[in-house]
Parts: C-alpha cells; structure tokens; sequence
C-alpha cells in the first residue's frame, strides 16, 4: 500500500471530545486527581506547619548552614563526575552492539532497583576489604566528606546513563557517517556532530543527577554517617532534626528542598530538556 494511503487511513486525533466519551475521561480524571490532591496537600500541610519567622530562624542554625553548602558542594560535583561518566557510557551502549551488552545494561540499572540502605551498605563493606583498606591509608573516605559524594555519585550515575544513552538514541548517525566520510575522526566527529546535537539531553542528565544527589539519604547514612558539621547533608539534617524533636526546623529544611526540586523542573522545562526525560528508558 501506498505510505501517503496508509498514512490517511490512520485515524487522527483532532483532540475533540464526544459526548459519549464523557465518564470514560471524567472517571480517569477522578482517579488521578487523587494523586495530584495527595501531593498538593502534602506541600500544604508543610506550609502551614511552620512559619516565615521559625524558617529564617532554623536557616541561620549553623549546622543547618553547613548542611546547605555541603549538599550544594556534594550535588554540583557529583553531577559533573555523572555525566562525564555517563556520556561515554551512554555513546557506546546507543552505537555499539557487542557481546554481553544485555549483561552490561542490566548492571548499570542495579543502583536504580536496590534499596538504597543496601547500596550503602555496600560501599561500606567495599571499603572494609584490603584493597579499600589501603585506599583509605592514604585517602580517607568512609564517614568522611568523599564518602557523601561517593554514595551520591553511585545512585546518580545511573540516571544519567539512561538519559544519555536515550539521548544518543534518538541522534540519527547519519549525520556522524557524513562527517566521517568527509574525512573526520571518530573522535572529531562526536565532538563536533554527536555532542552538540545532545546538549539538551546533557542538560537533563546534568539536572536528573544534581536532583537525585540532593534526595539521597539511605546511602549517606550508611556509609557516611550523619555526624554534625561534618557529613551533614540536608536529607540527613531532616532525620537528626526529627532525632531531637526539633519538628520545625526539620520542616523549614524540607520545604527548602521542595524549593530546591521546582528549581530543578523550572530548568529542565526551560532548557528544553523534558522531552530527553520522557524518552529516558
């Protein structure tokens, strides 16, 4: 059959509801609002738990203060350690088929489906070995600041992987094949074709990394522990908050992060970046 046919003959979705069609969106709707009004109460209880003044009053706590700029210093550099891993990764799991590629792809998914008290109790172990044992003579990292990105980079990594793999993905090599013909190196040619073309898909890898860094709180606990002005991250000054009974300032420190994770949407949206998202996985 003739593809402009073929193509005619496939219904269209001109996006006009019928009457008929009513109760079977307005009971979906109904449904999945229920999510929605979950989520929007939650935000709201938090904002009417406390007030401006007890906010201000608990972002000016030192260990508080401390935990912000730990977790910006932690989420920023295991962002970046990420998507340089992950870009790599990403390219050759999109372009290459090889033997035990399935196999490779399937560990790379390992730290999205562990629990993440099981992968810091991992790296814990890990470091108690010989060889992590002679690391730490020289480079300390268990219960030390290396030990916080450490733990952020090992659940992140995976998620900029799939980003970017999906990214590549969706590049047509075509243009890749053409700058090689015209007498680029492999190399030339993913750094002046393939790497611009996923910048947006870069940008969501990068987002997605510093996103989930900042949420990360089974690993840190494990393997650095939770010690004040120290290995203190904003996810586990919420728990040693809740340790005290300090409820206010554990909810000043998570509305900051709800703060923390619109800015994150706004970007992802702004940049162009949802659409990699979507088609992550």
């Amino acid at each position: 059959m003739d593809e402009s046919k073929r193509h005619s003959k496939e219904p269209k979705n001109t996006g006009q509801t019928s009457r008929s069609d009513l109760p079977f969106y307005i009971g979906f709707a109904m449904i999945g609002s229920l999510y929605v009004v979950l989520i929007l109460a939650m935000l709201v209880a938090d904002a009417s738990y406390t007030s401006p003044g007890h906010i201000w009053a608990s972002l000016k706590s030192r260990e508080i203060q401390y935990a912000i700029r730990l977790s910006l210093l932690s989420c920023s550099l295991t962002a970046i350690l990420s998507v340089w891993v992950a870009i790599p990764i990403g390219y050759l799991m999109s372009r290459r088929d090889f033997r035990g590629k399935a196999l490779l792809d399937a560990i790379l998914d390992i730290p999205i489906v562990l629990p993440p008290l099981v992968i810091g109790l991992s790296l814990l172990i890990l470091f108690q070995t010989p060889p992590g044992r002679a690391l730490q003579r020289f480079f300390p990292v268990t219960y030390e600041i290396p030990s916080v990105i450490l733990a952020q980079f090992s659940v992140a990594c995976a998620f900029a992987v799939r980003t970017l793999r999906s990214t590549f993905e969706n590049i047509n090599p075509r243009q890749e094949q053409v700058a090689l013909t015209l007498g680029c190196s492999r190399s030339q040619a993913f750094w002046r074709v393939v790497l611009p073309e996923a910048r947006r898909g870069i940008v969501a890898a990068t987002t997605l990394a510093w996103a989930r860094s900042l949420g990360e709180f089974g690993p840190i606990l494990i393997f650095s522990g939770a010690t004040r002005l120290r290995t203190e991250v904003l996810p586990t000054t919420v728990f040693l908050e809740l340790s005290v009974g300090n409820i206010e300032a554990a909810v000043s420190v998570s509305l900051l992060m709800v703060l923390a994770a619109v800015f994150v949407l706004v970007v992802i949206r702004v940049s162009g970046a949802q659409k990699s998202i979507r088609e992550m996985g």
